[in-house]
């Protein structure tokens, strides 16, 4: 006699996805933090207060146990990422997808500068025109879709598992917009500030926001105003 089939046997793809818990952090201040430039893909490494930083989230994560961090490739991210490999010893890679938006010419300047030198560009860049490119840069819509393609993949690649991205101010406001189902053209109202710890999870393509904005590690640091298109 043959054995009945079993539910999974017969629909294994129907089965419901195990949860992935996102834990997302932002990178430590850099020199081009601190005087408010674009930084975009430049690849600035942290400053002295950026490591400090990165060393208080570390020590705030350490009995964190993820299971993996993927970081963006780009020096900042990456040794904040360290800096947590370092206390939890969970594997630490690399993932270009993590990166800044791309803007372009706009790299390396202040607002202030952009709006002096070009005031098309500036009124065109401070629109909020999500199908506006920087020449040599990305839209808003191109940079989301990189963004929520890349974490979609890690975040089912690890399902049921515990994963930390170490990203930039812009991929975490991609991420905070789906969760809470906001168009790109909304003003941001909350903080991103450096190092600070922010939790998700995510079931099936769909982000639900936990935990935004933990800097409790920072506490001792004096404050500074976060910068949040840098």
């Amino acid at each position: 006699m043959n054995a009945p089939h079993t539910p999974m046997e017969e629909a294994p793809d129907e089965l419901p996805m195990a949860a992935t818990r996102l834990t997302l952090i932002r990178h430590g201040e850099t020199d081009w933090n601190h005087s408010a430039r674009i930084q975009g893909h430049t690849d600035i490494p942290l400053n002295a207060r950026g490591r400090q930083q990165a060393g208080r989230m570390a020590q705030a994560l350490a009995d964190s146990a993820p299971d993996v961090i993927y970081s963006s490739d780009l020096q900042r991210a990456w040794q904040t990422a360290q800096a947590l490999q370092e206390t939890t010893s969970a594997p630490l890679l690399p993932n270009a997808d993590l990166r800044e938006r791309c803007f372009g010419v706009l790299q390396g300047q202040t607002i202030e500068q952009i709006c002096a030198q070009d005031a098309t560009l500036a009124k065109a860049f401070k629109s909020r025109d999500a199908a506006y490119r920087p020449p040599g840069g990305e839209s808003m819509q191109m940079f989301r879709d990189r963004v929520l393609h890349a974490v979609d993949q890690l975040a089912a690649r690890h399902a049921g598992q515990h994963i930390v991205l170490v990203a930039h101010g812009g991929v975490l406001d991609i991420l905070y917009r789906h969760a809470a189902g906001l168009d790109l053209q909304v003003s941001r109202s909350w903080v991103i500030e450096n190092t600070s710890i922010h939790r998700m999870l995510w079931a099936a393509g769909t982000l639900t926001l936990l935990a935004w904005g933990d800097v409790a590690h920072l506490d001792a640091l004096a404050e500074t105003a976060p910068q949040h298109y840098v």
